[in-house]
């Protein structure tokens, strides 16, 4: 690809811009300051058309915000860290995906522990109807601290019973299936007003001792995986316009990005 000098018009029409968007990806840094010709009008370069493109796929996989951040520091970072810094985002939505995948599996257990089957995983079988948990049997049996599981109940994610003469916390089925709930979107990466938002669909459309109450967390997870799919095939697209703009980078003799 050459460098011949473009206009902003012409780099809007071969990026999918509009005329005034490749001027504010200009003034946010997105891309670097075009020269100015004699005239007063810009000239832009293959390299901006380039950083143009890599943004969109970019402002997809990670978001506007950290895309706009990740290709200004990319261009003061010499050439091994530039790269580092873009294969920080494949690792980053591959955790994710494993996340979701690990709290997929634990809301199966959650599922099979509702219908009192035999689980290698725990070991378990039937529960009774008053089986009840303290808080700190429950906060070792999800791996948290007691710290958290009071914090859920003040965000309002779980709802314990308070029945002992020092109103100490009591969860009874209903409350541990929440807890757990919570536990496994949390690991999913989903932030707290998420989490309320699921949980609350769950209590206003069922029973948390019906078998149908996890259907809303699991379809929200199948969601999520789909997500990160979409995310990831729009950082391989950028990736490939970020090759492409490092090989005319380099043509003109440096190891830094425009």
């Amino acid at each position: 690809m050459t460098s011949a000098p473009l206009t902003t018009a012409a780099v809007a029409a071969a990026s999918g811009y509009s005329v005034q968007q490749i001027r504010d990806l200009e003034r946010l840094g997105v891309i670097p300051p075009a020269h100015r010709a004699p005239n007063g009008y810009r000239v832009f370069t293959t390299a901006h058309l380039l950083a143009a493109r890599a943004y969109r796929g970019l402002a997809v996989a990670i978001g506007p915000v950290a895309a706009r951040r990740a290709l200004r520091d990319a261009r003061g970072l010499p050439f091994d860290e530039a790269m580092a810094l873009i294969s920080s985002f494949h690792v980053t939505l591959a955790r994710q995906r494993d996340d979701a995948l690990a709290a997929q599996r634990a809301l199966r257990l959650i599922q099979a522990e509702a219908r009192g089957e035999e689980t290698v995983e725990t070991g378990r079988g039937d529960q009774a109807d008053d089986d009840v948990m303290t808080i700190t049997e429950l906060a070792a049996a999800l791996g948290v601290r007691a710290s958290t599981l009071r914090f859920w109940e003040q965000s309002g994610l779980v709802r314990p019973e308070r029945v002992t003469a020092h109103a100490a916390r009591r969860y009874p089925p209903a409350a541990i299936r929440e807890a757990r709930i919570t536990s496994a979107l949390r690991a999913a990466g989903y932030r707290i007003p998420e989490v309320r938002g699921t949980i609350r669909s769950i209590r206003e459309l069922a029973d948390l001792d019906d078998l149908d109450d996890l259907d809303l967390p699991a379809e929200a997870l199948r969601t999520r995986l789909t997500t990160i799919a979409e995310r990831t095939l729009a950082l391989v697209a950028a990736g490939a316009e970020i090759a492409e703009l490092i090989g005319v980078t380099r043509e003109q003799g440096t190891s830094h990005l425009p």
